[in-house]
């Protein structure tokens, strides 16, 4: 089995996240191998900009998710580790990149996006994420008037 590391962001604007649909008509977070000994970090920001057009900054850890396939090119069986952070959205405009096999997305309400992703253990990952950014934002409130 290849077991390949990866890493993503969960990009929040206000109350809305961004999801991507994908060539499979899934709709998922955008993510990317980690490569040439880049971090995790570089990564995560790299491929939102790539697939998305958004800049973002990394605001906290989101988790890690896991899952497999069978590649029918390389005819085995690969696992993909995907590191999470939860992210805000700090310029740029939505720009999907059909090249990469993209067909949409935007920014969508949480709850509408929640119920449009395809799999579970990524909803659950919005949700979670979505609670660690408003303590984020209530943070930085308390921080302004503290």
């Amino acid at each position: 089995m290849i077991v390949r590391n990866c890493a993503g962001g969960v990009v929040f604007d206000g109350d809305k996240v961004l999801i991507l649909k994908n060539e499979k008509n899934e709709w998922v977070l955008p993510k990317g191998k980690i490569r040439n000994g880049s971090l995790p970090t570089e990564t995560a920001i790299n491929r939102v900009k790539y697939e998305t057009g958004i800049e973002a900054a990394i605001v906290s850890t989101a988790g890690e998710t896991s899952y497999e396939f069978f590649s029918l090119s390389r005819k085995q069986a690969v696992c993909n580790i995907i590191i999470w952070y939860v992210m805000e959205a700090i310029g740029g405009r939505v720009d999907i990149n059909k090249e990469e096999g993209f067909q949409g997305g935007d920014f969508y309400p949480v709850e509408k996006a929640i119920e449009m992703i395809t799999y579970s253990q990524d909803k659950s990952l919005v949700s979670l994420s979505y609670k660690k950014y408003l303590d984020y934002k209530d943070y930085e409130i308390k921080k302004i008037y503290a």
